[in-house]
């Protein structure tokens, strides 16, 4: 890999990460690197302004954060194929992150006495090559608004103005529909069409339409399904439907799902990206959901990484309440 420009995107109000990206920018910038350091946050997205004003796209973005900086990046870079390498300083559950210890940079060693080795270090691992691509599937929607006006921000698809409406919203966990106004009953009406025909008619707090890197957030917690990341798919589960015949599906990742808010004029539902807010969608309003044209490039670090031991490690899956250790079976 080409490290010439390296772009540090760490999690707003962690001191950890702010230590550790100024490490990693002295020691880069000692090589010739060019870096730029940004904060990514709740209430703070510097992507926009950093492929506004930057001269050029970086080799590599490098997330120093938990889950949700690393889920704000992919959003803003899939659709530029910026690699994403993301590592927990500062964060909580961390599913999508490296492990801390894997950061080594020049001079510190791999933690063994005597070893200074030069080469073994991150960014040389990473210019020899010694590491995976993970490509991993987003999720586009857009919104029809009914009337063929386009709204302020709005942008046509492909250039095909048939298909102006507002966004596109990418995300890489999950989209979900809640209702939007406190005052009213915290439940809406929604429908779901799947590739033209009717599927059913959700009564309740809401609905999550995720990939499988999403299947462990907020659809796992609705009672969806795990999915393993290598397979594509989309999974769409119900968030505490009144109807107990309402459960999760999974559809193929071709599938084009639409979702009308119905109801009266009053029943405004808010669609929600990754945690972040995308828009208001009311009555009559379509919400458009299909596979993202670009996915996520995340490299990984780990030469034989297995996802049901992050599952074990991250869920806290003991097999048993009595004993800490898996059987001799």
């Amino acid at each position: 890999m080409r490290l010439e420009r390296v772009w540090l995107i760490l999690r707003k109000g962690s001191q950890a990460a702010q230590r550790q990206a100024r490490r990693c920018a002295q020691d880069l910038r000692s090589q010739g690197v060019i870096v730029t350091t940004a904060i990514s946050g709740l209430g703070l997205n510097p992507f926009p302004g950093l492929l506004a004003t930057e001269a050029e796209l970086p080799d590599l973005a490098v997330v120093l954060g938990g889950d949700g900086t690393v889920l704000a990046a992919a959003r803003h870079l899939a659709s530029f194929a910026v690699p994403v390498l993301s590592f927990n300083v500062g964060g909580h559950l961390g599913f999508l992150t490296h492990e801390r210890r894997l950061l080594r940079l020049r001079g510190e060693g791999n933690g063994e006495a005597g070893s200074q080795d030069p080469d073994d270090n991150l960014w040389q691992r990473l210019r020899d090559d010694r590491f995976a691509i993970e490509k991993r599937m987003m999720l586009e929607a857009r919104i029809d608004r009914g009337d063929g006006v386009p709204q302020d921000g709005d942008a046509s698809v492909d250039g095909d103005l048939n298909e102006v409406g507002d966004g596109p919203h990418g995300a890489l966990n999950d989209f979900y529909f809640r209702p939007c106004l406190d005052e009213l009953s915290p439940t809406c009406m929604l429908e779901l069409e799947i590739d033209g025909e009717v599927v059913d008619q959700y009564r309740g707090d809401g609905l999550i339409i995720a990939t499988p890197t999403g299947s462990t957030g907020y659809a796992m917690a609705a009672g969806g399904p795990i999915l393993h990341p290598g397979i594509e798919a989309i999974v769409v589960t119900p968030i505490c439907p009144m109807s107990l015949s309402s459960r999760a599906v999974v559809v193929p990742p071709g599938s084009r799902l639409s979702v009308w808010p119905l109801g009266e004029a009053s029943r405004r539902v808010k669609l929600w990206k990754d945690g972040a807010h995308a828009t208001v969608l009311e009555p009559g309003d379509r919400c458009i959901l299909q596979r993202g044209r670009h996915p996520v490039l995340m490299l990984q670090l780990e030469q034989s990484p297995s996802y049901y031991s992050t599952l074990t490690h991250k869920l806290h899956w003991a097999g048993s309440l009595t004993a800490g250790e898996p059987s001799r079976n």
